[in-house]
């Protein structure tokens, strides 16, 4: 088989599997109430709505590693980085996932060697890096003389996402689930505490240099989705509600996803009702989630906390 039909071969099967993944939403959609499942009923709302909910699903898995590991700016920089090669790929004629993966491997991998061979600490390293490669972004896109797609790296434009954003995401969404599930115990050793992860064989230097691939290659794949300057929160909302509301880490995994999820949907439908921006409603959301967390999670709300105060004086008195 020529390279021709291998390439109508596999986009055929992906237009398939495309369009079976929004049939089988689309049934669990119909069962809402018709004031929410009639904003669905339009193509671009259903590419919208599977992509959303594949962005909040690996955004809020790899949310409670960044929370965990303490790299909230990690993430910042990560996705600030990958403006410079998004901005070389659209001047090259290259797809924008290719210039953005390798500007923001680059870029984790130069914090990771500043900060091992270097008296720079990370958190100086990161906001180094991070700001000279955006800055790096803006000066190239400045020279572009049609921007407006580029514009749409920074702040998302998940309403017209397109079939090849959408796949990459499902891809994406596809690896990041398989070296979570496969590579589990380490993750979460490494997670909670390095030094008994290596004490135990596990090579940390592989880990920690995998998983922040694995966080740029997640980043590059919410481009189009959130943006990139949205995608920080969406890395980390999720997590910090999630542990705000458990001390077990499976449950906080799936407490996030459910976060990231939920915000996607409802994010979504917000923005369709009252017209606004979709990637910024849907990160409020997220947001407005851990700000109830905040409040009434039941061991660690902030008014939970006061009652038993309250009810633990009441009793001494």
């Amino acid at each position: 088989m020529g390279t021709p039909e291998m390439l109508h071969t596999l986009d055929a099967f992906s237009s398939t599997l495309v369009g079976g993944l929004i049939a089988a939403l689309m049934v669990l959609v119909n069962l809402l109430p018709d004031s929410i499942s009639d904003a669905f009923q339009y193509a671009f709302m259903q590419r919208a709505l599977l992509t959303s909910m594949m962005v909040g699903a690996i955004c809020g898995l790899l949310s409670c590693y960044v929370v965990l590991k303490r790299w909230s700016l990690l993430g910042d920089a990560i996705s600030h980085a990958v403006l410079p090669g998004v901005a070389i790929a659209y001047l090259v004629g290259l797809p924008f996932f290719i210039g953005a993966f390798v500007t923001g491997a680059l870029t984790s991998l130069g914090i990771g060697a500043i900060e091992r061979h270097t008296r720079i600490k990370s958190d100086a390293a990161m906001g180094i890096m991070f700001t000279g490669a955006f800055a790096l972004g803006i000066v190239l896109i400045s020279k572009i003389a049609s921007s407006t797609h580029l514009m749409h790296i920074l702040f998302g434009n998940v309403l017209g996402v397109q079939h090849s954003a959408l796949l990459l995401t499902l891809a994406a969404s596809i690896v990041a689930l398989l070296v979570v599930w496969l590579a589990f115990r380490p993750l979460m050793l490494y997670a909670f505490d390095p030094t008994q992860a290596q004490a135990l064989g596990f090579n940390t230097g592989v880990i920690h240099y995998g998983l922040i691939l694995l966080l740029t290659l997640t980043i590059v794949a919410s481009l189009e989705t959130v943006g990139i300057i949205l995608v920080v929160a969406m890395l980390i909302t999720p997590g910090a509600t999630a542990h705000l509301l458990t001390d077990r880490f499976k449950t906080m995994l799936l407490i996030s996803v459910a976060v990231g999820v939920g915000s996607a949907v409802l994010g979504l439908w917000l923005s369709y009702t009252f017209d606004v921006a979709s990637g910024g409603t849907i990160v409020l959301v997220a947001t407005s989630c851990f700000f109830l967390a905040l409040l009434l999670s039941p061991k660690h709300g902030v008014l939970m906390r006061q009652w038993r105060h309250r009810h633990i004086g009441s009793v001494n008195d």
